[in-house]
């Protein structure tokens, strides 16, 4: 047994770093010389081959959407290639569709720039910028979570819609050897145009969170690019009902801070969900919303509160509590953020009490 573990962990090891040997010979040994990125037709791109095509735009200031940091794990740096980008690979093809890959779409962190290219991307990215900012304040919100006050410095300001996320550069640092990026909604007052708030959730051995729980420190630099995203309230009357966990909480209450702000009378029910007491953060923040929104209710939900913690609130699951909150939804809105899972088990609530499936929008992370 020991004979064939120890040839199992030999064989592991020397496929690792037969892999790793791969990547930087086709990084920083093969030569593909200058290629030509033509974008949207209209502007063309000279620069040395070798690096992604996500890779390759960000140099030039164009930045792509990569909720994973261009690992191929999330999906959201697509765009159209419409020469030159080679066959589809393994690693794109549960995040294309068969209409997606008949038009060239491609997850542009797994396009390696070999040749020249003929790409087209939305307009909207185009018009997203890179900001200087100054970290003015850290925020403990929990044990894991913290709150991070970014103030802007250049440009001075951003102009973005409630439920959009930014992209933060983490730089080089002991144990993490290049730039990378990782992206995170924005929790802050959108009428507050010259900072934005982040929440985030510490990821144990996540190159962005460690740099930002362990390095980062008030008063330094930090460099974001956006705003991206789509997920954002309808314009329409229908009652809401809100649903997140965890840092999922960033874009409900950016959402929340725009309805004060508009002055807007939807009827809204904001279901949190949390693990034990204290995961629970920012309640009587979110109370405060329902002496400012008519018609909105905050709902802790605490899975398994503490023995003697005088709890009285929803407990359970946060779907148990929809589930007992719920009756016919048709009319009804939803806007999720949270896990996965927590997004797929709560879709199946919502539609088994009448919700269409067009009124259900979300933003998932793992």
């Amino acid at each position: 047994m020991l004979n064939t573990l120890l040839s199992v962990l030999v064989i592991s090891s020397i496929g690792a770093l037969l892999a790793t040997l791969l990547v930087f010979a086709d990084r920083y040994i093969s030569n593909y010389g200058e290629c030509e990125i033509s974008v949207n037709q209209e502007k063309k791109i000279r620069l040395q081959g070798g690096a992604s095509l996500l890779e390759s735009l960000t140099r030039e200031k164009i930045f792509i959407p990569s909720a994973c940091g261009g690992r191929g794990s999330c999906g959201y740096c697509k765009l159209k290639v419409v020469e030159g980008g080679g066959p589809i690979l393994p690693t794109e093809e549960p995040y294309l569709s068969p209409e997606e890959r008949t038009e060239g779409t491609r997850l542009s962190c797994q396009v390696k720039v070999r040749n020249d290219l003929a790409i087209e991307i939305p307009p909207e990215l185009l018009s997203v910028r890179e900001f200087e900012c100054v970290c003015a304040d850290i925020q403990d919100l929990t044990y894991d979570i913290k709150q991070f006050r970014l103030e802007l410095r250049e440009p001075a300001e951003m102009e973005f819609i409630p439920g959009q996320y930014v992209q933060v550069l983490t730089p080089e640092y002991e144990g993490s050897p290049e730039e990378v990026y990782r992206a995170y909604s924005i929790s802050s007052d959108p009428a507050q145009k010259a900072a934005i708030e982040l929440i985030v959730r510490f990821a144990p051995n996540g190159i962005c969170t460690t740099y930002l729980f362990e390095y980062l420190k008030t008063g330094g630099a930090v460099r974001i690019n956006g705003p991206y995203g789509e997920f954002r309230l309808a314009d329409t009357e229908a009652p809401i009902v809100f649903i997140a966990g965890g840092s999922g909480m960033a874009p409900i209450k950016c959402m929340l801070h725009h309805m004060v702000n508009t002055g807007n009378k939807r009827r809204a029910t904001y279901f949190f969900g949390v693990n034990t007491m204290r995961d629970l953060f920012l309640a009587e923040e979110m109370k405060a919303f329902e002496s400012r929104l008519e018609g909105f209710r905050f709902v802790p939900v605490v899975a398994t509160p503490e023995e003697g913690s005088g709890w009285a609130g929803e407990t359970g699951l946060v779907t148990e509590a929809l589930e007992r909150f719920s009756n016919d939804l048709n009319e009804y809105e939803a806007y999720l953020c949270g896990s996965p899972g927590m997004i797929d088990a709560s879709i199946e609530v919502l539609t088994k009490h009448g919700m269409p499936g067009e009124h259900i929008f979300f933003d998932k992370f793992s």
